[in-house]
């Protein structure tokens, strides 16, 4: 039995948003239909619309759903209609990846998460005019009142916090965490700085109060959102307008720094933030960034200091695991990332789109009547 959805539309790369109305076909086995409560926009959704992700117009983009099942496909006995959940990457199961614990560097990513379509390269949905629309973007095409989720991407939560808190767990928040808590599991006496004080990058803050990491930064160009990460645990804002950045972190460490996360994508940060670590350092680079931006690593300090960089995807985490993990620490007061976010009506899409890229709000999340 189809099922018409309202959807978010994007026909083109730079296309606004278009709010129509879809048909939503049947969950196929595997496959949970989930009815939308709350979908958080992060900075991946516009690396997709903007190009630096490829994937296939029309498509429904969105990939931090939250919501309630409703549907149950063939197979599955872990979920049934009621349960909350939060949706996140997808992945396949069964690559060495996936099955050493590290989905989200599953084999198959592309097509799982950007192909715009299932593993048979079908489509869930499909317009007033009888056209496919591409779905199942990062598993899911959450800007919709209504999706179709391998339940792979299917995290099932405890049903006593709001939905539209927990949406943002699904990528940015468990992104930004997840490098902290999975990947670099930093001492109690070190240093870490973290370049982007946005969604996932005071993430990363909140996660280094959580492991009580001594010196905590935060670099940004935004005094508001350094302040806000002041709140939110660090122990040392830099405004990287006013002050040169390297010099300032080698000030306030004495010797360099210890660990740090680039939440940016920017080319120039990037090269600081490998001159500001000190011998044995560990850094992480997370974001989306421009194809056509380069970068300059200084190869002889790298190895003369004995630096590693990792690349990071959904902070190395399990997210049936991790994302309950996270929940608890917020209601244990440890984790309060439920302050990055303000709450916008569905249709006010482009409004939340406009506000984050502005740096007008941290994380934006939608809500569906």
């Amino acid at each position: 039995m189809t099922l018409n959805i309202t959807a978010a539309l994007t026909r083109g790369l730079h296309r606004e948003f278009e709010i129509e109305e879809l048909t939503l076909d049947d969950p196929r086995a595997g496959e949970v239909q989930v009815r939308m409560v709350a979908v958080g926009v992060c900075h991946t959704d516009m690396a997709v619309r903007d190009g630096w992700i490829p994937t296939t117009f029309p498509i429904v983009l969105g990939h931090e759903g939250a919501g309630i099942v409703e549907r149950v496909g063939e197979g599955i006995a872990h979920l049934a209609p009621g349960d909350h959940v939060v949706l996140t990457v997808a992945s396949c199961g069964v690559c060495v990846n996936c099955l050493s614990g590290n989905p989200a560097f599953c084999a198959d990513s592309y097509a799982q998460n950007f192909a715009g379509g299932r593993a048979d390269s079908s489509t869930s949905l499909t317009d007033a005019a009888g056209h496919p629309i591409n779905s199942h973007f990062f598993g899911q095409s959450s800007f919709a009142s209504h999706a179709n989720v391998p339940v792979r991407s299917v995290v099932k939560v405890r049903d006593d916090v709001p939905l539209e808190s927990l949406a943002p767990l699904g990528c940015g928040v468990q992104t930004g965490a997840g490098s902290v808590l999975n990947v670099l599991q930093p001492r109690t006496d070190s240093s870490l700085v973290v370049y982007g004080a946005g969604a996932v990058g005071l993430s990363a803050v909140l996660a280094a109060r959580v492991a009580r990491v001594r010196t905590i930064v935060a670099v940004d160009v935004v005094d508001e959102r350094l302040e806000l990460a002041r709140e939110l645990g660090a122990t040392h804002t830099v405004n990287a307008r006013k002050v040169d950045t390297v010099e300032a972190l080698v000030e306030i460490t004495g010797s360099g720094v210890d660990y740090a996360i680039d939440t940016t994508g920017n080319a120039a940060v990037v090269d600081g933030m490998i001159n500001s670590l000190g011998h044995g350092g560990h850094a992480i680079l997370l974001a989306a960034a421009n194809p056509e931006a380069e970068t300059r690593v200084n190869l002889s300090l790298a190895v003369a200091r004995a630096i590693r960089v990792t690349s990071v995807i959904e902070g190395g985490a399990i997210p049936q695991l991790f994302i309950p993990e996270l929940i608890e620490l917020y209601l244990a007061g440890e984790f309060p990332f439920d302050r990055l976010i303000r709450v916008y009506p569905f249709r006010e899409i482009s409004q939340a789109f406009s506000d984050s890229e502005s740096g007008a709000v941290v994380k934006p999340v939608l809500t569906f009547e």
